[in-house]
């Protein structure tokens, strides 16, 4: 691509505030492109004194050259020593939300002692950074405390992440883990409910079976329950998708547990 057409990208991923459509696109094309002219200027913009650039730089960064075609980071050790860098120094919210969900993006188990920490920020959207890049690590054990004091945590949106990533993307059991989730299932919010649900069937918690046959009786059923009754089907290679076919082999599967 020439480069008059990369500087105009970069300009737009500028445009607007953080939360910009239009910027956001020109992000994921600047990393679908994955160069090293583009490494070279996303360090230079975490390097601003703008916030906005310091995010924007990040955003990039972690996962420069990471498309669904190719799953691979570019860069990922230089990345990840310029990101790191910015820990300690970043003041701004937004930036540092940033930064902390690019190195989980990154999935370098190096970063986790030096963002579990944030677990104590006082500003959710950091909070939020920090959930959704344990759960990108949620294969390391150090990782399982905090993600527990997060699906406690006041917000919904950290509250959720946290959820997901210790109940679904990981696989640690444990009683913790389980009466967490199982606190969960009671939750304001139905995506963390369905979180919940799905995080427990993985663990074969027949607790949460009155949970999945409610919810496959809803007109919609939400993708979770159809999610967490295959778990409890054994079924991940042959997986059942119609919800009355998934609620008769739960009744045959488990007769007595029926709304208990």
């Amino acid at each position: 691509m020439p480069e008059s057409s990369i500087n105009d990208l970069f300009a737009a991923a500028l445009q607007g505030d953080y939360d910009n459509d239009e910027a956001w696109q020109a992000v994921h094309t600047l990393r679908s492109l994955g160069t090293r002219d583009i490494f070279d200027q996303a360090v230079v913009l975490c390097r601003s004194p703008e916030p906005l650039k310091r995010a924007r730089g990040a955003d990039i960064l972690g996962q420069l050259g990471k498309t669904s075609e190719s799953p691979i980071t570019q860069f990922p050790n230089e990345s990840f020593k310029v990101l790191t860098g910015m820990l300690d120094s970043e003041t701004d919210r937004i930036a540092l939300s940033a930064i902390i969900a690019a190195l989980g993006h990154l999935e370098n188990p190096a970063a986790i002692p030096m963002i579990l920490p944030f677990s104590y920020h006082p500003d959710p959207d950091v909070r939020f950074g920090l959930a959704f890049a344990l759960g990108c690590l949620a294969g390391d054990r150090r990782t399982v405390s905090t993600l527990l004091k997060l699906m406690t945590d006041k917000d919904d949106e950290v509250r959720d992440w946290a959820t997901f990533g210790l109940g679904v993307l990981g696989d640690f059991d444990s009683t913790e883990i389980r009466e967490a989730l199982f606190q969960n299932l009671s939750d304001g919010d139905e995506e963390i409910r369905g979180d919940a649900m799905e995080g427990l069937a993985k663990r074969h918690d027949l607790r949460v079976l009155p949970h999945v046959m409610d919810a496959l009786e809803d007109d919609e059923p939400i993708p979770e329950a159809l999610e967490a009754a295959n778990f409890l089907l054994d079924r991940r290679s042959d997986r059942l998708e119609d919800a009355s076919e998934i609620l008769e082999a739960l009744r045959q599967r488990f007769p007595t547990q029926d709304r208990l």
